[in-house]
């Protein structure tokens, strides 16, 4: 058992009749979002002080280090047994497609809330947050890291 499973065996009330790995799965994801968010947020202050003072610059650095590292992450880590523990171009395109995805939604999120909803912003922050945690997770879990079939062998 891992640090990541023994709060997930507290929880195992509320997360009845869903398959502990989806549960397992959802949290280390959640676990390198974290590590990776840290991430973008030293490398943004680290390229807007010494590299550029262009917000969107500094910004796009940032969140392209992070997504890379989220990617080689995911791929050892979350979904190590669907990856093979292999990093594939294919793989990483679609996890950055995902990713966009997941960006867009997470705007739409917030403005919708903010704008034609009227919650306070921290609301709509915590709401599009949770948004791109789900079309994230469930994109990197269904479409790139596909689980992989074995050939030839017995079964569907």
């Amino acid at each position: 058992m891992t640090r990541f499973d023994r709060p997930i065996w507290r929880a195992r009330p509320l997360l009845a009749g869903t398959p502990p790995l989806l549960v397992s799965q959802a949290a280390r994801f959640a676990a390198v979002g974290v590590v990776n968010t840290c991430v973008d947020f030293g490398v943004f202050m680290f390229a807007i002080t010494y590299l550029t003072s262009f917000l969107i610059a500094a910004n796009l650095l940032s969140w392209i280090v992070a997504v890379t590292g989220s990617y080689v992450m995911n791929s050892f880590i979350t979904f190590a047994v669907e990856s093979g523990r292999q990093l594939r171009l294919n793989a990483f395109v679609r996890f950055v497609a995902s990713a966009v995805f997941a960006l867009i939604a997470n705007t739409t999120t917030l403005l919708i809330a903010v704008n034609v909803l009227f919650l306070p912003v921290l609301v709509g922050k915590g709401l599009a947050i949770g948004m791109s945690f789900a079309i994230n997770f469930s994109l990197a879990r269904f479409i790139v890291y596909r689980p992989r079939h074995r050939r030839g062998g017995a079964g569907v």
